[in-house]
């Protein structure tokens, strides 16, 4: 037993300075205002079960999970209902989540179709009728290209979203979904009067392999393995602030592959108050074995970020 208490260098985490002397035990996170809602601990619920099965019982419970612990959501792609109300009951979570920012959410293709056919008002009517309080924007080229039946993109997605934004009448968040992305789209996303940028970086779910598995040799495989890692993209995030340019959005969601409550205060401790974390596949996981394994892991992972701001700082080295 004693031996296999002992540790060794290897095992230390190096990601972090352990301050002992300088904190009580704290009793919860510190708050944190991000988009228009106070946060008591800062996470984001991001955006996996559209079309899936069960998604109803899930986004209910992620849902109840987001009113009790102060969370927000995204919801999984909408994209079914924009063709018909068969799937509604699926994504009605606004009267278990009162208070809680929900985010609808459609890809940049469906997008781009419906400003070419002048039909953005169908994608208002969505978001209205599911009272969300505003839309996320994924964009997913490399998916697109490698799903069999994808939709290629005419445009480039930033005029996709310029075009957007401007006559939005509510909140516009965009995302990417697998891949992360790179400082020259950072800061072209920056620029824009967006809710908030979540990173989507690559170590998550990497949607293109996904498709690429549908239809094997087709397309080279080459093209699933780009992208930024989280840790990739809060640097370029910081020295994009290093600019002397005023940017219209500096709030950030630091998700791709993200497992737990530690990784999130490494990521969102070196964007001081401007960014949440957020996880999908682990919360998922939980809301699959029912409303209470999800509630029991939220609370494990609230009470080590508290203890993580008040006796970790994040190592210089390790930034």
């Amino acid at each position: 037993m004693a031996q296999d208490s002992q540790t060794g260098e290897s095992s230390r985490d190096a990601r972090f300075i352990y301050e002992p002397m300088l904190a009580a035990h704290p009793k919860s996170p510190q708050a944190l205002n991000f988009a228009g809602f106070k946060f008591k601990f800062p996470l984001w619920i991001s955006s996996m079960t559209g079309g899936a099965t069960h998604a109803r019982v899930l986004n209910a419970n992620m849902a109840r999970a987001c009113a009790e612990f102060d969370l927000g959501m995204g919801l999984g792609s909408c994209r079914p209902l924009l063709e018909d109300r068969q799937s509604r009951a699926d994504f009605d979570v606004r009267d278990l989540m009162p208070g809680r920012p929900l985010f609808a959410n459609l890809g940049i293709a469906q997008i781009e179709k419906l400003i070419a056919k002048k039909e953005n008002d169908r994608v208002h009517a969505l978001v209205d009728d599911l009272r969300a309080d505003g839309l996320i924007i994924h964009v997913n080229p490399l998916q697109e290209w490698f799903q069999p039946e994808g939709d290629l993109l005419e445009v480039s997605p930033i005029e996709t979203i310029t075009r957007f934004v401007e006559n939005a009448p509510y909140p516009v968040m965009v995302k990417e979904v697998g891949h992360g992305m790179g400082p020259e789209s950072l800061k072209a996303l920056m620029r824009l009067p967006l809710a908030a940028i979540e990173f989507g970086a690559y170590g998550g779910t990497n949607f293109s392999i996904l498709e690429s598995r549908r239809d094997p040799g087709a397309k080279p495989e080459g093209l699933v393995h780009v992208g930024h890692t989280a840790q990739e993209m809060v640097t370029f995030v910081k020295d994009i602030l290093t600019t002397k340019e005023k940017f219209r959005c500096e709030s950030f969601i630091i998700s791709g592959g993200l497992q737990n409550s530690l990784q999130g205060y490494h990521l969102t401790s070196q964007l001081p108050g401007m960014a949440l974390f957020g996880m999908a596949n682990s919360v998922l996981r939980e809301a699959q074995h029912g409303e209470v394994a999800l509630r029991e892991f939220l609370q494990k992972e609230i009470s080590q970020y508290a203890m993580a701001q008040a006796y970790l700082r994040p190592s210089e080295g390790n930034k």
